[in-house]
C-alpha cells in the first residue's frame, strides 16, 4: 500500500514539476508586457500599458495581425467544407478503393512539408502564386484535408443511417437529408475541424515564411519573428505584449468553443426518432 502511495505521490511531484516547466516562461510574457523596462530576467514589474499601446498602434502589427486571421479563417472555413464533402461518401457508400483510399489519407497526415515544398514551389511560381495570400491559402487547404477528411468521417460515422432513411422515406432528397440531418448532428465536428486548423493555421511559421515575400502580406506568425531582429536590441516589453495578442484568438475560441468541442469528442448519442 506504501508503495503505491509512494509512486502515486512521485508521479504528482513529477507532473507538476513538467507544469511549472511550461508555466513559467508563459509567466514571464505576462509580467513583462506590462514592464517598461522588461528584460529576460524575471522581476515585478513597473505595470503599464504602454506596450500594449505601442504595439497596437504600429500599423503593420495591425496589418499582419489582420493577415494572420484573414488566412486561418479562410482555410478554416473552406476546411470544413470540403472535408464534409468528402467525408460523406467514405462514411455512407461501399466504395470499390474505399479502405485503400483512408489510408492513403491518413499517409498523407504524417507526410513532412518540407518534403514536397520544392516541387510545390516551383509549380507556385509557374502558376504565379507565389508572393500571394491566394497561394498560401491554396496550400493551407490542401495539407489541412487529409486529417480533416478523416476526423469528418469518423463524426459522420457516429450518425445512424436511420436518421437519413426516414427522411428519405418522407421524400426528402439526399442532399436535403444532409442539410436537415446530419449537419446539424455535427455541429460539434464542425467546431472541432475548425478549432484545429484554425489552432494550426495560425501558428504556420514555415509556409508563409517561404511563400511570401512581401512584408505587408505577412502573418502575425512570421511578422512576430522579426522582433528578434539580426541587429540591435530587442524590445522584449513590446515583444512580450505581441506575444499575448498573438495567443488571444486560438485562447478566446477555444473557450467559446469549449461546450462543443467536448460534445465533439462525445458524440454518437444520436437516435432515430
Amino acid at each position: 500500500m506504501n508503495k503505491v502511495l509512494n509512486s502515486k505521490y512521485i508521479s504528482y511531484i513529477f507532473l507538476i514539476g513538467i507544469a511549472i516547466l511550461f508555466l513559467l516562461p508563459a509567466l514571464w510574457v505576462i509580467v513583462a508586457s506590462f514592464d517598461s523596462g522588461a528584460t529576460l530576467e524575471f522581476k515585478f514589474p513597473k505595470l503599464t500599458l504602454g506596450n500594449y499601446i505601442q504595439t497596437i498602434a504600429d500599423a503593420a502589427n495591425q496589418l499582419a495581425y489582420f493577415n494572420g486571421l484573414y488566412i486561418s479563417v479562410t482555410v478554416s472555413v473552406f476546411t470544413v467544407i470540403i472535408s464534409v464533402l468528402a467525408a460523406y461518401p467514405l462514411s455512407r457508400y461501399q466504395l470499390k478503393f474505399k479502405n485503400t483510399f483512408l489510408l492513403t489519407i491518413l499517409f498523407l497526415t504524417g507526410l513532412p512539408i518540407v518534403a514536397i515544398m520544392v516541387p510545390v514551389y516551383i509549380l507556385f511560381i509557374n502558376m504565379g502564386l507565389v508572393n500571394t495570400l491566394t497561394g498560401v491559402i491554396m496550400f493551407m487547404i490542401a495539407g489541412s484535408l487529409p486529417y480533416s477528411i478523416w476526423l469528418m468521417k469518423n463524426f459522420i460515422d457516429s450518425v445512424p443511417i436511420e436518421l437519413e432513411e426516414s427522411a428519405w422515406i418522407d421524400g426528402a432528397t439526399a442532399l436535403q437529408a444532409i442539410r436537415k440531418i446530419v449537419v446539424p448532428v455535427i455541429v460539434p465536428g464542425f467546431f472541432v475541424v475548425f478549432i484545429f486548423n484554425f489552432v494550426n493555421q495560425w501558428g504556420n511559421f514555415f509556409i508563409p515564411f517561404i511563400l511570401l515575400t512581401s512584408e505587408e502580406k505577412l502573418p502575425i506568425a512570421v511578422h512576430i519573428f522579426q522582433f528578434f531582429g539580426l541587429y540591435g536590441r530587442v524590445d522584449y516589453g513590446a515583444l512580450a505584449a505581441y506575444s499575448v495578442l498573438y495567443s488571444l484568438p486560438p485562447v478566446i475560441l477555444y473557450f467559446v468553443g469549449q461546450k462543443y468541442l467536448s460534445g465533439g469528442f462525445t458524440m454518437g448519442g444520436a437516435t432515430k426518432g
